[in-house]
């Protein structure tokens, strides 16, 4: 019995995908850019920001299962999700689904309004997808960027902070980027991928190696730019934040290697956590970015 009671739970975690949680660091950004990383108050409500985006990206995640295990069933790696591979059946998900439905409903109440309103916008965006726009070409990929970039927005609203143009920009390119990454991997790795996903019908590897190459110099571009702009320098007080756009173009060419080579990376944080390399170069990112920040000539 106990053993049951547990592999029920594991399923329930992995129906709310606890693991794509790690999406959500993306809240923090405002806090990390805005120099109030290490002040307790700030980091109090990037904290609440980010347990509010987890519980409504699973809310999300347990939406699109329910209206798509039948298409998931003949995914390859689909089909081992809790609800097609009858783990957890769709009326035990519906009672979840709605549990979390009236947690969201609590925290519009109880949350500064900017911050609410991005919850919301970003349920819409992705309830809209779920049900329509995932099958037309472009606006799926736009669709999943939005998620990315609502997610930095309402973390600069949550604390109140002025966020830059040039970083918006760059979350904007970076956003598209990994959605077109996403597309790519199932494309060029399911054979009956059109079948399962009909947008996919009017796309191309060529067509997506492009927009690619278009997104990741756009991400270079704007984050290279943020460095060295005047307010930036004035702000940070240096103008060393440039040395760390070695990192970040480091970090999408990995990207790119990784997926066009080994063609694995449909989750983003997937390379993140298991690509050596990657992992050496976003800690040497991190390390570098917080002590230009909040160490250099403070």
């Amino acid at each position: 019995m106990k053993k049951q009671s547990f592999s029920k739970l594991i399923s329930y975690l992995k129906l709310i995908r606890v693991n794509s949680w790690i999406k959500n660091i993306f809240v923090f950004v405002p806090l990390l850019f805005s120099k109030h990383l290490l002040e307790l108050n700030f980091l109090i409500e990037s904290l609440i920001g980010f347990a509010a985006f987890s519980l409504t990206s699973s809310f999300i995640y347990i939406l699109n299962d329910i209206v798509d295990f039948k298409k998931d069933e003949l995914h390859p790696f689909k089909k081992n999700r809790p609800i097609p591979s009858g783990k957890i059946t769709t009326s035990e998900a519906s009672i979840l689904l709605t549990v979390l439905f009236m947690i969201v409903l609590l925290i519009s109440f109880s949350m500064a309004l900017g911050f609410v309103l991005m919850i919301w916008l970003y349920i819409l965006i992705n309830v809209a997808y779920t049900f329509y726009l995932k099958q037309k070409v472009l606006l799926d990929i736009f669709c999943i960027a939005a998620g990315f970039m609502i997610r930095v927005i309402a973390g600069a609203l949550i604390i109140s902070v002025y966020i830059s143009s040039w970083l918006i920009l760059t979350t904007l390119f970076l956003s598209l980027f990994l959605a077109v990454m996403k597309r790519r991997v199932e494309y060029a790795t399911n054979p009956n991928a059109s079948e399962q996903r009909a947008v996919l019908k009017d796309y191309s590897l060529n067509f997506f190696d492009l927009i690619i190459a278009v997104t990741a110099t756009g991400v270079i571009l704007c984050y290279a730019l943020y460095t060295v702009a005047e307010r930036t320098i004035i702000v940070f007080r240096t103008e060393y934040l440039v040395f760390t756009t070695l990192f970040v173009i480091f970090g999408i060419f990995r990207y790119i290697y990784v997926v066009f080579k080994k063609n694995i990376g449909e989750n983003v944080f997937e390379i993140v956590l298991k690509d050596l390399p990657t992992i050496l170069n976003t800690i040497l990112y991190v390390v570098s970015l917080f002590y230009i920040i909040y160490f250099l000539n403070q």
